[in-house]
């Protein structure tokens, strides 16, 4: 049986070799951090060196809170900033929106991109404000231009959160000279599942809870997950590789008749999202999973339910093109030769198309 290929690294990638055995490595520490004796205060050592590892991989020199993942980051942000407001683009991820009820929702132009003037008519409301933006959309790739955002923000004396579960360490510098918080994740990076980050630039803008993590977190510390965590980011990954693969995939869609969602905008290199006309969405994906080819509609989190993606809505796009669009994104292992298979099955699906509308 020929190999799968994995075409969906923007929902979770595969772990590194490093990381895999650094998780083995903590699961002999068996003890817990927080206790007092020898065993305890030897876990607490190896999870301290983890914790400095992390923050020194992102350049992150202020506090880093270590959760189960950039959902727990958000949802700790979103709820116990020291802020009276909250305002979120319409192209969050679905954990922001779940987090954030009651926030006022920020318009993006059809580029995917923060309407700037928009933002600064809401700040001027008044009252201390949290302002959620995404790094780079997980659907389309579209990157938000934080040094601009975070110079509004704080002009405003707002407080600016930033999702960079998308993003590769040391990816945006802009995001660690700007951002106040900002939400990561180990499993999009090479390291393991339950495992995340909240990189805090002060913490006098939240309020404390619980009894780990310097009073920000309640729960035992997950060792081995910080231990894969570490050794995963550790590893650069090859973004100029990344990019040529995605602009080889733009190309050839482009190509073959397709349309490359928000292809003039700023987009990270790991995310592409493809629209095949007169072919939904749900189809393509049958089409691909049979043939071995694992791809997405949309986010994790969403794509399941296959209900009309709301970042392509407020986009400006209207059904059914928005039904046709899936989502390609690569990681460390993805090939050439991996790209191009897609890209040849992508022109026969839309051939095929084709010839029963003519």
């Amino acid at each position: 049986m020929a190999a799968r290929i994995y075409l969906d690294h923007a929902a979770t990638t595969p772990m590194l070799d490093e990381a895999l055995a650094a998780v083995a490595e903590g699961m002999r520490h068996w003890a817990n951090p927080s206790s007092p004796h020898a065993e305890g205060r030897a876990a607490r050592a190896a999870l301290e060196n983890a914790r400095a590892r992390i923050a020194a991989a992102y350049g992150w020199p202020h506090e880093l809170v270590l959760t189960s993942g950039a959902s727990e980051s958000l949802h700790m942000a979103l709820t116990r900033s020291m802020a009276e407001r909250r305002l979120i683009t319409a192209v969050e991820h679905d954990s922001v929106l779940r987090h954030a009820e009651g926030a006022a929702m920020l318009p993006v132009g059809a580029d995917g991109i923060l309407d700037l003037d928009a933002l600064r008519a809401a700040l001027a409301a008044g009252g201390r404000t949290l302002v959620c933006v995404q790094w780079a959309n997980s659907e389309t790739g579209v990157r938000q231009p934080i040094g601009r955002i975070a110079e509004i923000v704080h002009a405003a004396g707002g407080i600016l959160l930033v999702d960079a579960a998308q993003m590769s360490a040391r990816a945006d510098d802009a995001v660690i000279r700007h951002a106040d918080l900002v939400a990561v994740s180990a499993h999009k990076r090479g390291g393991p599942p339950g495992i995340g980050a909240l990189l805090v630039r002060d913490f006098g803008v939240l309020l404390p809870m619980g009894g780990q993590e310097k009073g920000y977190r309640a729960g035992t510390e997950n060792l081995p997950g910080a231990l894969g965590y570490a050794a995963a980011v550790a590893i650069p990954e090859d973004i100029r590789r990344l990019s040529e693969l995605r602009a080889r995939l733009d190309r050839m869609i482009r190509d073959a008749g397709g349309e490359v969602v928000a292809e003039a905008s700023a987009r990270t290199p790991t995310i592409g999202a493809y629209r095949m006309p007169g072919v939904s969405s749900a189809a393509q994906l049958i089409r691909f999973d049979m043939a071995g080819i694992s791809v997405s509609a949309g986010s994790a989190c969403s794509s399941g339910s296959m209900r009309p993606s709301h970042v392509l809505m407020a986009m400006g796009w209207s059904e059914p093109e928005l039904r046709e669009v899936v989502r390609v994104s690569f990681g460390r292992t993805t090939s050439e030769a991996e790209v191009d298979a897609f890209a040849d099955l992508w022109r026969t699906i839309a051939a095929e198309a084709r010839a029963r509308a003519a």
